[in-house]
């Protein structure tokens, strides 16, 4: 049974920064591809950033200021967040593609206060 924990979420002032994490288990190997997406109030889910080996992919909106990265050894993917702007408040979601199977963490809130 594939399982995504996520830690890393809370409070933060604009202009600070957090980390999130998250470790996958019960893949039969290294998750293909590893990821973050987002969700703002009454809005549709959105894509933060994918790592897949060494290629990484931003939105837009994160770039320059957010950065993805992986340990395989670990099977974990972190989300570095700099410069955090109010507007970044969302539950933050975990996604990996393993076992040929996409999977999504529970959610960890990331709030920015002004």
């Amino acid at each position: 049974q594939v399982e995504l924990v996520e830690s890393g979420g809370g409070l933060v002032q604009a202009g600070g920064s957090l980390r999130l994490s998250c470790v996958a288990s019960g893949t039969s190997s290294s998750p293909d591809i590893m990821g973050w997406w987002r969700q703002i109030s009454g809005k549709q889910r959105e894509l933060v950033a994918l790592i897949r080996g060494e290629h990484t992919n931003y939105a837009d909106s994160v770039k320059g200021r957010f950065t993805i990265s992986r340990d395989n050894a670990k099977n974990t993917v972190y989300l570095q967040m700099d410069s955090l702007k109010p507007e970044d408040t969302a539950v933050y979601y975990c996604y990996i593609l393993g076992n040929n199977s996409p999977y999504w963490g529970q959610g960890t809130q990331v709030t920015v206060s002004t």
